[in-house]
């Protein structure tokens, strides 16, 4: 767990132009979100806000954005006991251990909205710092796509799906 102090509540509306300057470098890049790189801000701002059942933002004490993550259903109706999440750390954070504050939190909540597990869908191979974090908060590797993404930079990039049961058994 990071010493960074972080105080993590849900996005409102006000948040959303730091939130559009965090996720809009990370979506154009290419390299980790299944979004189109020029996605508009209006078409990142439902996929970011809108349409999960809750995203959670991470302050600094300054009011500084450092980090943030939604929760959606993976699936409807049947499949909706396991929830799926994305998660992004500001460039300037990386490496302090807000990533892995993110997974707990959001672990937590998701608990509390009534989930019983949490599925990644996509996490590409190549990004190597997020597989850590994931492995070290619980989540398994429970199956590889091979070249399931269009990485900007690699090209086609196998895909991990990732699992962890969070009820007590």
């Amino acid at each position: 767990m990071t010493g960074v102090d972080l105080h993590l509540r849900p996005c409102v509306d006000d948040d959303w132009p730091q939130v559009w300057s965090m996720i809009q470098p990370v979506f154009a890049a290419g390299e980790t979100y299944p979004v189109a790189p020029d996605i508009n801000e209006a078409d990142a701002r439902h996929y970011w806000l809108t349409s999960p059942r809750v995203t959670y933002n991470a302050f600094l004490p300054d009011g500084t954005l450092a980090g943030g993550y939604y929760i959606r259903p993976n699936q409807p109706t049947l499949g909706d006991h396991v929830c799926n999440c994305g998660y992004i750390v500001a460039e300037t954070q990386r490496g302090h251990g807000i990533a892995s504050r993110l997974c707990q939190h959001s672990q937590q909540i998701a608990v509390q909205l009534g989930f019983s597990a949490m599925q990644y869908n996509l996490v590409i191979a190549s990004n190597e710092a997020a597989l850590h974090v994931w492995q070290k908060n619980g989540m398994e590797i429970v199956g590889t796509i091979a070249k399931a993404f269009h990485h900007k930079r690699l090209g086609l990039t196998d895909a991990h799906i990732m699992y962890k049961w969070l009820l007590e058994t």
